[in-house]
């Protein structure tokens, strides 16, 4: 019996070495696809921001929101949809030009509603900063991860770059004025 019993246990490791084998080789495979998967849904919400941008513009005379609040409010968008690149969900908001903010004077001039969004130039607020900018005019949101993306989205290759805004040209990408940052 004792014999026996080893070659059991001889097999059974040999088992438990090839299945460990496997799913070395398994797990970048499902890590990708999580990711490709998280790539497709921060597509979608972005989406889901312009869309509802587009829509509050519409029912308020070319007046943009000044939060995601309201759009919320004014039911053009359900729930405030979550960062999916990112742990905390917290998305980096996309302001029009000629909103202030510490880095960029108040265009005045330009502050009256227009019917779309500035696309040459985009302010990028952090949700938290979002209270210290002057007369801000929500028109998107990016996400707030750094990270390598799979695909290229408009020639981006990390999320940061990913652009989701109501005016956004499909020729050319904005100047990106990011508040507390000259980096970028």
């Amino acid at each position: 019996m004792n014999r026996q019993a080893g070659y059991t246990f001889i097999i059974l490791m040999a088992v438990i070495a090839v299945l460990a084998i496997g799913l070395l080789a398994a797990v970048p495979v499902w890590k990708t696809q999580i990711q490709r998967e998280a790539e497709e849904e921060l597509l979608f919400r972005g989406g889901q921001y312009v869309e509802a941008v587009r829509l509050y513009t519409l029912k308020n005379g070319g007046r943009f929101p000044a939060s995601v609040k309201d759009l919320i409010e004014a039911r053009c968008l359900r729930r405030p949809f979550p960062d999916p690149m990112t742990k905390d969900g917290r998305w980096d908001f996309i302001l029009q030009a000629g909103t202030a903010s510490p880095q960029a004077p108040t265009n005045r001039a330009a502050a009256g509603g227009a019917s779309r969004a500035n696309a040459s130039r985009v302010f990028v607020v952090p949700e938290e900063s979002l209270s210290s900018v002057d007369n801000p005019r929500l028109i998107g949101v990016v996400s707030r991860s750094t990270r390598a993306s799979i695909r290229l989205y408009r020639d981006q290759e990390t999320y940061d770059a990913w652009l989701f805004f109501y005016g956004q040209s499909a020729d050319s990408e904005p100047e990106i004025i990011r508040f507390g940052r000259s980096d970028k």
